[in-house]
């Protein structure tokens, strides 16, 4: 198959191009064979976009989201790759749960499928998981997703044990003492709307934390969804000093900030939660500085159950797959702050790397996951359109641009915009 006069998105710029893909590999990259082909005028091709933080709610919770669902979700929004977060029912704590999803995954035939370990048993905060056999099992990485190893000890040895299997920890931040069921930041905004308050000080207490041990250790620590500038000035003077750590954020922490509370819409309420304008920009400059590694959904599907609720009793999340790479190009690229090779790093390359996942780079031998967007096209989101289950988003109305044609994984077409999904 080949992909004929696009623009190919490099590391080190953007050129017109085709690309010859056999095999599930890319064969040629500028030199065309003979094969079926595809026009791709007008078309930009990324490598394959990589979303190290989603909630696919299965086991368990099929209610919100399901392997099938989540797998179309993600290749409708670009998504080729995607790490699945431990907080399903059973939990992703052993072997069996990691061997299901991988069955799964393998079934569905959409997306590739990455589960992520839970680091103690059931979340429970008390012994660590059976992280060889979670490994030997097929997951990439290990995260407590949604809460802190409260234990500093425990966590030291977490972060030990998942070296000694090439692991890393995927850190959720937040000290539950001190956000203290706060369900907004707290600012004017939740004074103004009379919604509990988490102050920014319980994120960073444990993002300085997990600084502190993959320092001490030497080790390590990834820092997942950050919200806060002073989160990113911690991080920003840890790499000064050479500590091993790198970090996430998500499209609705650089897009929106704690002024959409006021209208009380559920689908505003995240955790951590949205922040200030100071937070806002922070983010986009850690983006742009390389203080923050990439860019995640942390995609959290709700049933409508879960969120037609008052504000304080709402579940936590947004439904992302299938917005963030246009919130992001929109933001982030049309908005002067990052190029189209930057932008790859942050949803591709970087994951890649963090996680030793194979592709993030078009090159020849390189798996052919490709995501192919038109970045022209002006759209608004409509959370009617979703494939997911979840249609809790606060974008409903708001026009963006760049909308995905193509996704390829392993040189089969997942998804096009004209057919949609292949499954």
């Amino acid at each position: 198959m080949i992909f004929k006069n696009a623009e190919v998105v490099f590391k080190n710029g953007v050129i017109r191009a085709d690309l010859t893909v056999e095999n599930g590999k890319i064969a040629a990259i500028g030199a065309a064979g003979e094969g079926e082909t595809v026009d791709c005028s007008g078309l930009t091709i990324f490598p394959g976009l990589i979303d190290m933080h989603v909630h696919l709610r299965e086991p368990g919770f099929e209610r919100k989201e399901d392997v099938l669902s989540g797998s179309r979700a993600a290749v409708k929004g670009g998504f080729t790759q995607i790490c699945c977060m431990p907080n399903t029912d059973p939990v992703i704590d052993n072997k069996v749960v990691v061997t299901y999803l991988k069955a799964r995954a393998k079934e569905v035939g959409l997306c590739k499928i990455h589960p992520i370990g839970a680091i103690t048993k059931g979340q429970k905060g008390e012994e660590l998981s059976a992280i060889g056999g979670m490994k030997a099992a097929g997951i990439v990485a290990l995260s407590e997703d949604g809460k802190s190893v409260l234990s500093s000890k425990l966590m030291a040895n977490a972060m030990l044990y998942a070296s000694d299997f090439g692991l890393k920890c995927l850190c959720h931040c937040e000290d539950p003492a001190l956000s203290d069921g706060g369900v907004v930041n707290e600012g004017y905004n939740a004074t103004v709307t009379g919604l509990k308050g988490s102050i920014r000080a319980a994120e960073d207490i444990m993002i300085a934390r997990e600084l502190c041990l993959a320092e001490s250790l030497d080790l390590p620590v990834h820092i997942c969804h950050v919200s806060t500038y002073s989160g990113v000035q911690l991080i920003r003077e840890a790499k000064a000093r050479g500590v091993k750590v790198t970090a996430e954020t998500c499209p609705h922490y650089f897009t929106l900030t704690d002024d959409a509370i006021r209208s009380f819409d559920t689908n505003t309420k995240v955790n951590p939660p949205l922040r200030e304008e100071k937070d806002r920009l922070a983010i986009v400059e850690g983006l742009k500085d390389g203080t923050l590694d990439c860019i995640v959904t942390d995609h959290a599907p709700h049933h409508e159950d879960d969120k037609r609720v008052e504000y304080d009793r709402a579940a936590f999340g947004i439904s992302g797959l299938e917005t963030s790479f246009a919130l992001s190009y929109t933001q982030l690229v049309k908005g002067g702050v990052l190029t189209l090779p930057q932008l790859a790093e942050k949803m591709s390359g970087a994951p890649a790397r963090i996680l030793g996942l194979v592709g993030g780079e078009l090159k020849v031998g390189a798996p052919a996951d490709l995501t192919i967007a038109d970045l022209g096209k002006k759209w608004t989101i409509d959370p009617k359109d979703f494939v997911s289950k979840g249609k809790n988003t606060p974008f409903g109305g708001r026009e963006v641009f760049g909308k995905v044609v193509y996704t390829v994984v392993d040189g089969g077409i997942k998804y096009s915009l004209a057919r949609g999904n292949k499954a």
